[in-house]
């Protein structure tokens, strides 16, 4: 079974960082590798994720490779969208566009949001974090 997943860009930090594999950021991320997650972006997505892993305080955390190599992946296994204006509003105004792209993918595809921030976005059943999406996959497996 494959699932569509927006993916805030902390959930990227946090792969990239873990050395444990067993992490689930790691993990997470992985399911992209193996074609179990479908990650939906936009252009800011991707503008967004190439901005912060860039930052000065990452620089000695993960290399430039496999930060490009994420994103490669993102966009080669992905489905690029633009997002859909919502009246709901998640608390950090930056985190806009991954909840607008996950409603505009939702208009066609079970599509969910994931986030190691999950207090800072509505709450909804669809946005979850890496081990609650971790979860719903092995759950659906039996």
């Amino acid at each position: 079974m494959k699932y569509y997943a927006v993916i805030d860009t902390n959930v990227l930090v946090s792969a990239l960082i873990k050395s444990r594999e067993d992490s689930a950021p790691v993990r997470t991320i992985l399911k992209i590798f193996e074609g179990t997650i479908i990650p939906v972006y936009s252009k800011d997505i991707v503008a967004e994720y190439t901005e912060v892993l860039a930052r000065k305080k990452f620089a000695d955390k993960f290399s430039s490779h496999a930060k490009k190599q994420l994103i490669q992946a993102i966009i080669d296994n992905g489905i690029e969208l633009s997002g859909i204006q919502t009246d709901e509003q998640p608390s950090d105004p930056k985190d806009i566009v991954f909840y607008e792209v996950t409603m505009d993918s939702r208009q066609t595809k079970d599509t969910f949001l994931i986030t190691g921030n999950i207090r800072d976005f509505p709450v909804r059943p669809f946005i979850v974090t890496p081990t609650e999406m971790l979860h719903i996959i092995e759950e659906n497996r039996k």
